[in-house]
């Protein structure tokens, strides 16, 4: 008798861990919530320790063996480029090794790519993700994934978090020295961060290593409350995150060869709220692109990583 076989998917950042243990057909047994798993920032090791314990909690709440998960998906912040998944995955393998288990089948992913995993279980869409930075990923009717942005600060990040708050404090100095309009993103900035003078403002941003992302939702505030300048900064952004979506429409249409409709979800802290922003958004996105339609996710990223390992674990059977 075929002994039952499981797969763990795991949903890594900065602050915490998730994890669902399921069986191939991709039902849920077993969810555990563990530490901080970024790579980037804690490090190959410490990130091993925290998915290797989760793995462990999960296999004992059903009294299953680490030899009986056939296979291991872990999306992980910070894990986007090839180079730094093979880090990972070497590292976790390594750290299992020296414990007595060989893992079977460990594959690292982005975040994002267990986000749009999750968002249609598999099937095609797009995800939009507005968060601290920016970028689409979308899956072709062939299973493929493309990708439009996700360049970093220094290079892209349109309609982020990040880039929201560079234009406020950009829009503040200029107010400051006179030489732009008045905003009352002057204000905000004071009451909330207490930067009120060009000094306060560079001896943060230049040598205390200030949050500018966290300047983002004063934008949206200053916004609602009718300020021209929030106004434009938000006006900027939407149309550079529609111009995401519109750049990742063309390139499932041109893989598919055909005009589809497209469902479209919206991830990320930055467009995740009832707010004007994500209205504008909306607008935007629906007006100018009929053939996408705004869909909420239907399960989540932690979920989508125990699809890519049930679909890992098919192909081999």
């Amino acid at each position: 008798m075929t002994k039952q076989q499981f797969v763990i998917g795991l949903d890594g950042g900065g602050t915490k861990t998730a994890a669902m243990l399921a069986d191939l057909r991709g039902n849920v047994l077993v969810e555990e919530t563990g530490g901080p798993s970024n790579f980037q920032i804690i490090g190959v090791e410490k990130a091993a320790a925290t998915i290797y314990s989760l793995m462990e909690a999960c296999c004992k709440e059903i009294g299953c063996s680490m030899g009986d998960v056939a296979c291991v998906t872990a999306g992980l912040t910070g894990a986007g480029r090839a180079g730094d998944q093979e880090r990972m995955r070497a590292g976790l393998l390594q750290y299992a090794e020296q414990r007595g288990v060989t893992l079977r089948d460990v594959r690292i992913e982005s975040d994002a790519r267990i986000a749009l995993e999750g968002a249609f279980k598999g099937k095609v869409g797009i995800i939009l993700i507005a968060g601290t930075g920016s970028i689409a990923f979308g899956k072709d009717q062939e299973g493929v994934v493309h990708r439009v942005g996700g360049w970093g600060r220094l290079l892209g990040d349109e309609g982020s978090g990040y880039v929201l708050g560079r234009d406020a404090l950009n829009a503040v100095t200029k107010h400051l020295d006179e030489r732009g309009t008045p905003t009352l993103l002057t204000d905000l900035l004071a009451k909330k961060f207490n930067l009120s003078t060009q000094e306060h403002i560079i001896t943060a941003v230049y040598r205390e290593n200030f949050d500018i992302a966290s300047v983002a939702p004063l934008v949206i505030e200053a916004a609602e409350q009718n300020d021209a300048e929030a106004a434009r900064i938000l006006n900027r952004a939407t149309f550079e995150l529609t111009e995401h979506v519109r750049a990742m429409l063309m390139k499932l249409e041109r893989a598919s060869r055909v005009r589809q409709r497209v469902p479209l979800a919206l991830i990320g802290s930055v467009i995740t709220n009832d707010n004007v922003f994500i209205k504008i958004l909306r607008q935007k996105i629906t007006f100018s692109l009929p053939q996408i339609f705004i869909v909420q996710p239907e399960a989540s990223p932690v979920y989508g990583a125990v699809l890519l390992a049930s679909a890992s674990v098919r192909k081999t059977l």
